[in-house]
């Protein structure tokens, strides 16, 4: 759901939207004005918020004495439930400790919410729901409808509350977004008093439906009670995670309990975000996940840090995800038109229709001065999207899925780059100018009135990757389908020809030293003292801001806000890098990745949650403890809320899920390649080992991991076989059969 943000930034920006609030719920004793337990005139002896991560539900108990001198007791217990999408459940336990009398329930609806959670929006518009009706559909249900001011989605939030264990007096309050009914009844002193309230949320966009204020009304009218949903609930919940399953076994470290809980925790919010209930949404992956308002709901690069977890674990939801990107094609190729190129060109900041929602101005609040933002120029987001479609496939040999959907997306991604790609005859190389890689900081080169650098070697890379993996598209595509593909994107030989020009001749910068150039002209940039500047600010996450307010540009200098470079070492092997560069007629050394990790490290001020996750994966083979330092900061980033304040903003979910995807490709080794899962593990000892389940092609994958040895069993029935290696060693194997291999890594 969306609806616009007027405001400086952009006048034509799309938000995700605040629903009508249903957990409203107040206390009233013996006649007085609601209570509120966490304000000044109650005394509050106890407040405790729990999350049951395995069971999917929030609780909160709460002791207080009023002015009155009346001690009561609140338990509260919520979820959002995780197999029947429409519904919600709240169950409020009161107990007057001290006293005897009358309770008031507030129970109600309120739509008159905004989009307020962010302190830099505020300026921005942020009413974006009318309320266009209110009712009260039978005496135990209460319901509102609100429509969205700009795409004009409407929601329905039908509630029913009753008082389980006591008769009540009910009745019902109105005003113009709010309704609420007030359940009066005899309490007595330790005797609980329960209160359910069930929930049922329908919007225009559900598919089954007539009218979603009378579905909302009807699913609340067919649920059954509050334990009887929990019990469903917790099942829907039992049976994800056991496709999640993630376990540490034997470590002597005592971080490995906080480790594994704060790796389930990401797991938790991860499945929040996206689940099966994902399956029939035209949804994508919002980089701050559905918890808070930053960048507005938008979606991002961020999703090629989750679909490698996702893929082998419900390879269905990854693929109803990618459709997100398959959806806007049209959009993509209408924007790369729009630029003078031909195929498509993704948004840095993707919405509901698939246009470019990137602002043009953000503010520095230690200058207080508006600045150019030209984000939008990160145009290896679609590179980002190829990869993950072609990733999907080589995980799940979904050929129906690439035959029909993903090839023609990666096809046109493929067919932008080449176009983007000009010849330059005095290098006689391909370059790509006028971009921005993954570090944010690098934006123009001094001086310079237009934004954009050239040949940021990370885009320059990855588009020879893609079009190397257009033309395996092909080859692996049916006769049919590809003529068919071939005839409708007017794919000509020549055309072909040039792509495959381009994957010989494009230029990279590398310096004589060996070391991968972020951009062409980068080490001709002035060095910064990053040690002085910790000395007087201590933080430079935002060293952009820091010396923006100084008078001066980030610009100017070889510092980086997060991994840019490094990526290429993220996403590829070294084999298939010196593969890519070999065929470039770039001979890669082999100290040259070490060279432009460790040059790249002694620059970068990790201002990107992601940045100290891919760190963290560079890291791994040659430098273990580093690499450990960078995934412990990396998996604390919400939990230690390290961007100071972010967090209550929205969780990084790419850094999250990025997380368990480090343990699970990275430190465990798996990749799928050579339609094969392969493991190279380079497991750190002191955790004991990994235990977790893949899917592969069909067939369930126990996998243990240690320092010592890989032990992969299948799950037993139908399925077919698969093959599974490790090293030079691959073997078949079937359902019900295990195999085990020996992990030749260094142990620390």
């Amino acid at each position: 759901m969306v609806a616009p943000g007027s405001a400086r930034p952009s006048s034509r920006t799309r938000s995700s939207v605040n629903l009508p609030n249903w957990l409203v719920l107040r206390l009233g004793l013996d006649g007085d004005e609601p209570v509120d337990p966490l304000g000044p005139a109650v005394d509050l002896h106890e407040h405790r918020v729990t999350l049951d991560l395995r069971r999917g539900v929030l609780s909160r108990v709460l002791r207080f004495t009023d002015g009155h001198g009346r001690r009561t007791a609140v338990r509260q217990r919520r979820f959002v439930h995780m197999a029947s999408h429409h519904l919600a459940g709240l169950q409020t336990v009161v107990t007057a400790e001290n006293w005897s009398g009358t309770l008031t329930v507030a129970s109600g609806l309120d739509g008159d919410v905004t989009n307020s959670g962010v302190a830099r929006y505020r300026e921005l518009a942020g009413r974006h729901l009318s309320v266009v009706r209110i009712a009260e559909p039978d005496p135990e249900t209460l319901l509102l409808v609100a429509r969205t001011t700009q795409s004009e989605i409407e929601v329905a939030e039908a509630a029913r509350t009753r008082v389980v264990d006591a008769p009540a007096v009910r009745s019902v309050t109105r005003e113009t977004s709010r309704i609420a009914h007030e359940l009066t009844m005899e309490i007595a002193e330790r005797a609980p008093v329960t209160v359910e309230k069930i929930v049922a949320v329908v919007t225009s966009r559900d598919v089954a439906l007539s009218h979603p204020g009378t579905a909302a009304a009807e699913e609340v009218a067919c649920a059954p009670g509050f334990d009887a949903l929990l019990e469903t609930h917790e099942l829907a919940w039992h049976q994800l995670w056991r496709r999640f399953r993630l376990d540490l076994t034997g470590g002597d470290s005592p971080a490995a309990a906080p480790t594994l809980r704060t790796l389930r925790l990401s797991i938790f919010h991860l499945l929040q975000t996206v689940s099966p209930h994902t399956l029939d949404l035209d949804a994508g992956i919002p980089a701050r996940g559905m918890h808070g308002e930053a960048y507005r709901g938008h979606v991002f690069w961020d999703e090629l840090f989750v679909f490698p977890l996702l893929t082998v674990r419900i390879p269905g939801l990854a693929r109803a995800l990618l459709h997100y990107r398959v959806r806007r094609l049209n959009a993509a190729r209408r924007a790369a038109r729009e630029a003078g190129h031909h195929g498509a060109m993704f948004p840095w900041q993707s919405g509901s229709d698939g246009r470019e929602e990137s602002q043009r101005l953000h503010l520095n609040p230690l200058s207080g001065r508006w600045l150019p933002d030209v984000s939008y120029l990160q145009r290896h987001i679609g590179l980002a999207v190829a990869y993950s479609v072609w990733q999907y496939y080589q995980a799940t040999g979904d050929l129906e899925f690439l035959a029909e959907h993903g090839a023609e997306v990666l096809l046109e991604v493929a067919r932008f780059f080449a176009t983007l790609a000009h010849h330059d005859p005095a290098m006689d190389r391909f370059r790509i100018g006028g971009v921005m890689g993954p570090d944010e900081y690098s934006t123009r080169y001094p001086g310079a009135a237009e934004p954009g650098l050239d040949d940021n070697a990370y885009t320059n890379v990855m588009a020879v990757w893609t079009l190397r993996r257009a033309a395996d598209v092909l080859s692996v595509l049916p006769p049919l389908r590809r003529t068919e593909l071939v005839e409708q994107l007017g794919l000509t030989p020549a055309e072909l020809l040039r792509w495959n020009d381009v994957t010989r001749r494009m230029y990279v910068p590398i310096a004589e030293d060996g070391v991968i150039s972020q951009f062409h002209g980068y080490r001709d940039l002035a060095e910064l003292d990053l040690d002085d500047y910790r000395r007087r600010y201590g933080d430079l996450q935002r060293l952009d801001r820091i010396l923006e307010a100084e008078g001066r540009s980030v610009d100017d200098y070889q510092v980086s806000k997060q991994a840019d470079v490094l990526m290429l070492f993220y996403l590829l092997s070294a084999d298939e890098l010196r593969v890519l560069l070999g065929g470039l007629g770039y001979p890669l050394p082999p100290d040259s990745i070490r060279r432009t990790i460790d040059y790249y490290l002694a620059r970068t001020v990790h201002g990107s949650t992601l940045s100290a996750l891919v760190h963290a994966w560079v890291l791994a083979r040659a430098h273990r403890e580093d690499a450990l330092t960078h995934f412990e900061r990396a998996l604390s980033s919400d939990l230690a809320d390290i961007q100071g304040g972010t967090t209550a903003e929205g969780v990084h979910l790419g850094a999250m899920a990025g997380c368990v995807d480090l343990l699970q490709r990275c430190f465990a080794g798996v990749e799928t390649r050579e339609n094969a899962v392969w493991f190279n593990p380079h497991w750190p000892s002191r955790f004991g080992a990994l235990e977790f389940v893949v899917q592969y092609r069909g067939l369930s994958l126990d996998v243990r991991v240690s320092d010592r040895e890989v032990r992969v069993v299948a799950a037993p029935g139908p399925g077919p076989a698969v093959r599974v290696g490790c090293g030079e060693d691959i073997r078949t194997l079937r359902p019900g059969e295990a195999v085990r291999f020996s992990a030749a890594v260094r142990r620390t």
